[in-house]
């Protein structure tokens, strides 16, 4: 090897360490954002859940028929929303931000966007559900205000968690415009990828 060939291959290597590590930062800083995301929005669900856990075991203690239905339901409900909302926190606090590469960051966008998306499709059921119940309400001897309690409570659950996860998904999805600029440079062919980058 000539003194030439080596510049020109040692020019090269710093010139792929360079664009590697703009690329990996861009990737990095995505990453946290996405994760950012998460924990604020399972802060929220967490928020809500521990608000109507209180507020709900307080006003079933303190009411009776219907009412107190309604509010135990709340609490319950909201029990398994305080599990998921503490085990989704957890998990974007676990995650490295610098530990997933391109391919693997736009699966962990696209399946978080889609866990929202199914849910809902989940949230529309729970709220039919509840009509469903109060509209059973009508039609039974059997404790009535029970059906009527927990069929509004389910369709007030439901309609929050709607909206809750259209909110999230169209905040994380705002974020999938930041992965055009790591992508521009890519090209595939039958063969393999090239990445090209410009300056």
């Amino acid at each position: 090897m000539n003194i030439r060939q080596f510049l020109l291959t040692f020019t090269f290597a710093n010139f792929l360490l360079v664009a590697y590590a703009q690329t990996g930062t861009s990737l990095t800083d995505y990453n946290a954002e996405r994760l950012r995301k998460q924990k604020v929005s399972m802060m929220i669900l967490g928020g809500w859940a521990v608000g109507n856990i209180a507020l709900g075991t307080t006003l079933a203690s303190q009411r009776s028929g219907e009412a107190r239905y309604f509010h135990g339901m709340n609490a319950g409900w909201n029990l398994v929303n305080l599990g998921l909302a503490t085990a989704g926190y957890i998990s974007a606090t676990k995650g490295d931000p610098s530990a997933l590469g391109l391919y693997e960051s736009i699966d962990a966008q696209h399946r978080l966007q889609k866990i929202f998306l199914f849910n809902a499709g989940l949230d529309v059921g729970y709220m039919l559900g509840g009509a469903y119940l109060i509209e059973r309400a009508k039609n039974t001897d059997n404790k009535p205000e029970r059906l009527r309690g927990f069929g509004k409570s389910i369709a007030l659950q439901g309609a929050f968690l709607f909206v809750f996860d259209l909110g999230a998904y169209f905040w994380q999805a705002s974020g999938n415009g930041d992965l055009q600029p790591l992508l521009e440079g890519l090209s595939f062919s039958g063969n393999g990828v090239r990445l090209q980058l410009q300056f």
